[in-house]
């Protein structure tokens, strides 16, 4: 009997195991979704579930006013930041946060908790919050399921939206670009890159053309040039002199980089100065890129150009048709229409 009793006790304890690992996965009622958007080198992104409305009242109802709501179904809603970002003006960390809400008719808080692992908001702890503060709720048409999405993106920021039912919530997540970017650049020369003169020219570079960093932008360059002397960082190093007030080094160092351009680099230099508001300059430095390059037709091409922004038709006429004389076939329907048009205007 006794033997009897103990196998009847284990076939029990076998059918409870395999019921505990036969069980099928099915579809939430409530389903998962992902929304993710990067700002700059920043990568931000929202974990949730997503109840529907089903004919139910919410806002009040299903969901309090007052208590601390989960921002979606099941467990913890969450967001993520790679890097340091900065939400209801708090430098927020980079991680990943419990995202939280308390709904009211008015004014709706915002919380973002430090504690990401939760089943909802039935664990939460004030005294975990990262970030606390309000906003205002929007009114907008009604819609079935809850959902975040990333709207109004700009280059340091964006707005996380919330919507369900007729209710939307959007507040504002900022980033620090150009720190960021700088932190990122310096790990990065750390590696591989900075056995190259191309990382640290264009870490220096980014710091010039955004006029920060200037002793790390320095820096930097000087190891680029340790490694090769090139027109970019010789240009580059000038330019960095020049912000310095050391104007004298600053030319010197100009003509150097010059001195050592081909006609790529030139031809890419004139634009650049032009682009900066320097038609002079460009319009030199076409006219030296032709000296160097008589053969090719391009240099001819980019002078012109820059005479019709003088408004010298003549000169840029003159010019188009050296180029038309030395380009290959694919270029010459452009400029033949360039030069028809110069020609029906000095008529």
């Amino acid at each position: 009997m006794k033997k009897v009793s103990f196998i009847i006790l284990l076939l029990t304890c076998c059918m409870g195991k395999i019921y505990a690992q036969g069980n099928l996965t099915v579809p939430d009622q409530s389903q998962k979704a992902s929304v993710s958007q990067r700002i700059g080198l920043t990568d931000i992104e929202i974990r949730y579930s997503s109840p529907l409305v089903q004919a139910r009242g919410i806002w009040g109802d299903l969901v309090p006013f007052g208590e601390v709501w989960r921002a979606g179904a099941n467990e913890n809603t969450t967001i993520s930041f790679s890097t340091d970002v900065i939400v209801g003006n708090v430098q927020v960390p980079a991680g990943i946060y419990g995202l939280h809400m308390i709904p009211r008719k008015d004014m709706w808080t915002i919380i973002l908790s430090k504690n990401a692992t939760s089943w909802g908001s039935y664990f939460y702890n004030k005294e975990e919050d990262m970030v606390r503060f309000e906003v205002a709720p929007l009114v907008r048409d009604f819609q079935e399921w809850l959902s975040y999405r990333f709207t109004d993106p700009r280059p340091a920021s964006v707005n996380v939206t919330m919507n369900w039912e007729k209710i939307a919530i959007t507040f504002p997540v900022t980033v620090k670009v150009q720190k960021t970017v700088v932190e990122s650049m310096r790990n990065e020369l750390r590696g591989v890159a900075g056995f190259t003169w191309e990382g640290p020219w264009q870490a220096a570079d980014y710091c010039l053309k955004h006029d920060i960093y200037p002793e790390d932008a320095m820096q930097w360059i000087d190891q680029s040039l340790a490694v090769q002397q090139n027109f970019h960082n010789l240009e580059t190093k000038s330019l960095l002199l020049a912000k310095a007030g050391k104007k004298e080094e600053a030319a010197k160092l100009h003509a150097k980089a010059i001195e050592s351009a081909d006609e790529t680099q030139l031809n890419t230099h004139g634009y650049k100065l032009i682009g900066n508001g320097d038609l002079a300059g460009g319009l030199e430095i076409f006219k030296l890129n032709i000296k160097r390059n008589p053969d090719s037709w391009n240099v001819y091409d980019s002078y012109a150009e820059a005479l019709l922004m003088k408004n010298d038709k003549k000169g840029a006429l003159t010019n188009y048709q050296i180029a038309l004389s030395k380009a290959p076939e694919a270029q010459k329907a452009r400029i033949n229409s360039l030069i028809n048009k110069l020609k029906s205007e000095n008529k």
